[in-house]
């Protein structure tokens, strides 16, 4: 089993006792809930007469639900007006702090926990929602809990959670032109497959991942748990810390930062730490990535050919005959000239400011194809804030995009932001499966958010490299 990794300090930390199961009692840093899977949870306690153990330790926040265009209360949605109003009757009583619509801070749980300073190195951070993995960008412990847990973690403060192996994942080299952290990922995830991270917590290094900002490391992170990892990190560093820095918990208080610093450097991984696994992946090699197929693991360089079924594992051949045929791809062809419907910019694993900036890029002079339907949805209230005080937000509308409230929106269609009948998106979330985006005949295809700027205005998958220089 590994060793001395940042993965092994923070568990050794966090652990109250062993249980009877096998499995570690963790104490929990920070738990982070929304409006979808707290009620329940909520219920629990009430039928028990339990309290919140660490309301100070909770933060709530809504995003699955929250309308994009129109946030006027009621919601027109009955469904979402009713678990925004338990949400908010939950929290009011608790005593949880609460970013709603009229704070100015609400957005997707995983883009507000960072840019508020909530998230910090060596924490175990849980949440009710798959892609709490984000917050690993930090040098935390984050992991994606069910509804039984989020009750356990309100009630007591701890969780429980069986040991995991660690593979190190090393990037080398440096990223090319119009490569970002969204094409590391898919890269990763299509080299290791959506099932190679189960058992595992990914730790990822070398030059190309120590070369990102913040917002790549979390789109990086928040998309382990689509290569089925526990959880994914990076070991903190002084690009982690002057983040941190500026957030809300450090910029008035620059003793605590100077107090909490010498921790967060304590729990990187040392550097003769064990690991159970290592992988090398070349990042100078790579180039776009978009997918083929129906998961994030079927997906191509953006000049190489789709797959011919018969090519790959036997395990993995029906299923890509059944993802090419519903998503009209044929084998030895490229993805380029992939024609779409809409083009979707936003999700927690790519709506932040960055992200918006390297989209606006593509746009800025450009105008979307008259055929095609542009959703740009920013990740938090501030985020939104931010890109129109710099001038994205115009640059998004004159090329004709739709500018949007914050939320989860098309990423999962629990709201009105949804496809219609067979269109096909090009999106920059993380998740292709069918009837994710709300209907059942609809297709994604997966991309950077420059890419999908790219498509917007061509009409088809197209390389952004032929439009634009586009940076990480």
């Amino acid at each position: 089993m590994s060793e001395r990794t940042l993965y092994d300090k923070v568990r050794e930390r966090h652990t109250v006792r062993e249980l009877p199961t096998g499995q570690d009692q963790l104490f929990v840093g920070l738990h982070l809930i929304h409006e979808v899977t707290s009620p329940q949870a909520f219920g629990m306690l009430d039928e028990r007469g339990f309290e919140v153990a660490h309301p100070e330790r909770t933060h709530a926040t809504v995003d699955h639900i929250v309308p994009t265009a129109n946030q006027s209360r009621p919601f027109e949605d009955e469904q979402a007006e009713t678990m925004m109003a338990a949400l908010e009757a939950n929290v009011e009583r608790a005593g949880i702090e609460f970013s709603s619509p009229d704070s100015g801070d609400q957005g997707i749980v995983h883009v507000i926990g960072p840019e508020q300073g909530l998230t910090q190195p060596g924490m175990t951070v849980v949440c009710g929602d798959s892609h709490t993995s984000t917050h690993g960008a930090f040098g935390a412990l984050a992991f994606g809990i069910g509804t039984s847990q989020i009750r356990d973690v309100l009630a007591t403060g701890c969780v429980a959670m069986s040991r995991q192996q660690v593979r190190q994942i090393s990037v080398t080299g440096e990223l090319g032109p119009g490569v970002t952290a969204k094409d590391v990922i898919l890269a990763i995830i299509r080299e290791l497959g959506t099932d190679g991270g189960v058992g595992y917590v990914y730790e990822y290094a070398g030059e190309a991942i120590e070369s990102l900002g913040m917002e790549g490391r979390m789109s990086i992170c928040n998309m382990s748990i689509e290569g089925g990892a526990r959880a994914g990190y990076v070991n903190p560093d002084e690009t982690t810390f002057e983040w941190l820095r500026e957030t809300d918990a450090f910029r008035d208080d620059p003793e605590r930062f100077e107090r909490l610093k010498p921790y967060w450097e304590s729990v990187r991984s040392d550097p003769d730490a064990s690991y159970d696994d290592v992988v090398e992946i070349d990042g100078s090699a790579l180039e776009p990535m978009v997918t083929w197929g129906t998961t994030p693991g079927q997906g191509v360089g953006i000049t190489e050919p789709v797959p011919d079924p018969e090519s790959l594992p036997e395990g993995r051949r029906v299923v890509a005959e059944q993802a090419q045929q519903h998503m009209r791809v044929t084998p030895g062809e490229t993805m380029a000239g992939y024609e779409i419907d809409v083009a979707f910019l936003g999700s927690c694993t790519n709506a932040r400011l960055v992200d918006l900036r390297a989209a606006a890029a593509v746009l800025e002079g450009r105008t979307v194809h008259p055929d095609v339907r542009g959703l740009a949805v920013p990740g938090s209230q501030r985020v939104k804030a931010a890109a129109e005080r710099a001038g994205l937000a115009d640059v998004f509308e004159e090329a004709g995009f739709e500018w949007r409230g914050a939320g989860c929106s098309m990423c999962l269609g629990m709201n009105e932001d949804q496809l219609v009948g067979d269109e096909a998106c090009a999106s920059s979330s993380n998740r292709n499966f069918v009837g994710r985006q709300g209907s059942h005949d609809g297709r994604t295809v997966l991309m950077s958010p420059p890419m999908v700027a790219a498509a917007a205005v061509t009409g088809h998958v197209t390389d952004v490299r032929e439009l634009a220089e586009v940076s990480q």
